[in-house]
C-alpha cells in the first residue's frame, strides 16, 4: 500500500477533516483515505457523456446554431 504526504493544507481544511472523521467514528487518516478513494473512482463526467453519445450514434448530424450576439461586460455600480 502506498503513502502520500500533503503539505500546505489549510488549517481549516484539516479541522473539517478531523470533525468529519469524528462524526464517522474513524481516524482522520481513514477519513482522508475514504475521501480520496471515492474521488479517484468517480467516473469522469466528460468521458461518461462521450460514451453515452457514442452509444446513440454520435452527434455528427447535430445542428449547432451560429452565435451572432456580442459578449458584453457586466457593469457594476
Amino acid at each position: 500500500m502506498s503513502s502520500i504526504i500533503v503539505r500546505g493544507l489549510d488549517d481549516a481544511v484539516k479541522q473539517q477533516l478531523a470533525t468529519q472523521a469524528k462524526e464517522h467514528g474513524r481516524s482522520m487518516e481513514a477519513e482522508v483515505r475514504d475521501i480520496l478513494t471515492k474521488a479517484a473512482r468517480r467516473p469522469h463526467i466528460g468521458m461518461a457523456l462521450l460514451s453515452a453519445v457514442q452509444e446513440v450514434g454520435g452527434v455528427e448530424d447535430l445542428q449547432v446554431p451560429v452565435r451572432d450576439d456580442v459578449a458584453r461586460a457586466v457593469e457594476f455600480e
